[in-house]
């Protein structure tokens, strides 16, 4: 298809070039899965509609281009997309619990195999010309929804949670942008299946962005609390021990006005030596009974 307007290659370049971006930002999560020997915690939902979106506008840039219309720009990222999203899933499967190893094998055999499958056939032999490319440009409309969809179970978690732990920064940048891209690639050409989608997308993106803006510090805050909890008890479990080998610390043990931090571990650090010295007037006095003795 010849170009219709100058920025149309730009967009095209542009939005392979962010797009190629979205595809590596899930690298730090699926380093932290590495490192942690475990996919809990993780979904891979939104790979697995990714991937299943990859190979249908592949699909789609084919049909484009028996009509002598410009698709490579679709074929090479969507063909990256393919073997990324691959390796992700995986690497998922591979650390993934069983329970969750099993859901994500069916859910890709019902959606990559089973259903990419069904569709290919359906669109091949009950439509020609035109209108099967239609068929399949509102195919991959409707799936492409389904990408920016299937975070918001990642939206949900994080706002339970109030932990952006899964919900990494760069990913929810690179797919606003890209939507941006893409959304003025599809309407320089005039392809509604592309423009269309990337609304959805940027708005998601948005909201992503914003919730991780808002509960970005809230994890360090949760996890500071457990260890500030435990401390304390800790403090406590050594008052009492102190408090029952030194029955004379016992006015001291029983201050109820101690903070939780520092005055606690203060108080600890006092009772321990004053124990000591207790400990060393009592055999200091021993001795010197038995000296007299």
């Amino acid at each position: 298809m010849a170009i219709q307007h100058p920025l149309t290659l730009a967009f095209g370049l542009l939005g392979n070039i962010i797009s190629f971006l979205v595809f590596l930002a899930p690298v730090p999560t699926f380093y932290t899965i590495y490192k942690r020997k475990t996919a809990e915690g993780f979904q891979a939902l939104p790979y697995v509609i990714a991937l299943l979106s990859s190979m249908l506008y592949i699909y789609y840039a084919l049909l484009k281009e028996e009509f002598k219309a410009d698709a490579t720009f679709l074929i090479t990222i969507n063909s990256f997309g393919c073997v990324v999203e691959t390796l992700y899933i995986s690497l998922f499967l591979f650390y993934a619990p069983k329970k969750a190893r099993i859901s994500t094998l069916t859910l890709a055999f019902l959606l990559n195999v089973f259903g990419y499958g069904l569709m290919m056939l359906l669109t091949h032999f009950l439509a020609t010309g035109e209108l099967r490319l239609k068929i399949v440009g509102w195919i991959c409309l409707v799936f492409s929804l389904s990408v920016f969809v299937a975070p918001l179970g990642v939206l949900r978690q994080v706002i339970r949670t109030k932990s952006v732990e899964f919900m990494p920064f760069p990913l929810s940048f690179f797919l606003t942008l890209g939507a941006v891209t893409w959304f003025f690639y599809g309407l320089l050409i005039k392809d509604y299946n592309i423009a269309f989608p990337n609304i959805l997308g940027f708005l998601f993106g948005i909201a992503q962005m914003v919730l991780y803006i808002v509960y970005k510090n809230t994890k360090k805050v949760l996890e500071e609390q457990p260890k500030v909890q435990e401390l304390s008890e800790h403090i406590i479990d050594v008052v009492k021990i102190s408090s029952l080998v030194c029955p004379e610390l016992s006015p001291v043990v029983l201050q109820p006005t101690l903070d939780i931090t520092n005055d606690m571990i203060q108080a600890v650090q006092n009772i321990i030596v004053m124990a000591e010295k207790t400990e060393e007037a009592k055999e200091a006095m021993h001795i010197d009974a038995s000296t007299k003795v």
